[in-house]
């Protein structure tokens, strides 16, 4: 039995919870936009936790809408689909086990960090669940993680939280991602432009995106309710833009998810990201920014 997710703190803790209760052999991370465009194998007996649905899995799980581009469930799919503020959150209580109580911090450090109900303080200075949010988190941009990834969900699964910040490779990435903060922020500021409501960051310059957390954008730009970031995806096959909602200046009425799946992506009302042909990029983003200075309360 697979679990197939994605790879930041919300998969992290679903991982582990599911792990706990199932039979669960491997963990394959994977972008949602893999399960919509059939770039990814589903097979039988798979377990799906913050991906979209498919017919072949054996369970599914979903803290999300599901959005008109991806397959829809019938009644009687095992797993549980309820909109809520992590799908950690849905697993646990689908599950309902006194096996899982003990995790419940984790699940509560899922929940803030995946609806993004975080301080200012925690953005600039993070510790705890939301530090590992960072450290685990793919538009922190460490690299590849994967092997990092599974083994915490070990560690997790038999250490206390606290003991795995402490842990070595732990550490070490603590220590790079608050060495890299301040040439993040720096990067921000002068690859960022203001139009209107909303802050574009354009990363295309770099062949690695440079390490920092994906809410510090509205620390430096609190008069945007929108950012707007581009780089490239893999191989330079096509431009990923990522939109998100402040999570401080909530004027913002848009519904990101929505606007995103015009565009070949998807996501919930808050955040998404849609993979846009290089050649059209620019004229895609110009329509998208148009439609979020539109959506102010």
């Amino acid at each position: 039995m697979r679990i197939i997710t994605r790879g930041d703190l919300d998969g992290l803790v679903a991982s582990v919870l599911l792990s706990t209760m199932e039979d669960v052999e491997k963990i394959e991370l994977v972008h949602p936009q893999h399960i919509t465009d059939s770039l990814f194998d589903v097979m039988e007996g798979d377990i799906l936790a913050k991906m979209p649905y498919h017919p072949r899995c054996h369970m599914w799980f979903s803290h999300r809408q599901v959005t008109e581009s991806n397959a829809r469930p019938p009644e009687s799919f095992r797993g549980s689909h309820v909109i809520a503020r992590s799908v950690s959150r849905v697993i646990y209580d689908h599950y309902n086990s006194p096996e899982l109580e003990r995790f419940l911090p984790l699940v509560d450090g899922a929940d803030r960090f995946e609806s993004a109900s975080l301080t200012q303080e925690e953005v600039t200075d993070p510790r705890g669940i939301i530090l590992l949010g960072f450290l685990i988190d793919p538009r922190t941009s460490f690299g590849p993680f994967r092997v990092f990834f599974k083994s915490l969900v070990q560690r997790l699964r038999s250490m206390p939280m606290e003991d795995v910040l402490r842990e070595p490779d732990v550490a070490e990435r603590e220590e790079l991602y608050r060495e890299r903060e301040s040439s993040f922020r720096d990067a921000l500021l002068r690859h960022s432009r203001v139009e209107e409501n909303v802050v574009i960051t354009d990363f295309r310059q770099f062949d690695n995106v440079p390490i920092g957390n994906r809410f510090m954008v509205y620390t430096l730009f609190p008069q945007c309710n929108v950012s707007v970031r581009l780089q490239w995806g893999p191989e330079k096959r096509f431009v990923a833009a990522t939109l998100g909602r402040s999570i401080f200046n909530l004027s913002s009425t848009t519904n990101i998810g929505n606007l995103c799946s015009d565009y070949g992506g998807g996501g919930h009302e808050g955040a998404g990201s849609s993979p846009l042909e290089p050649e059209t990029a620019d004229e895609k983003v110009r329509e998208m920014v148009a439609v979020l200075n539109e959506g102010v309360d």
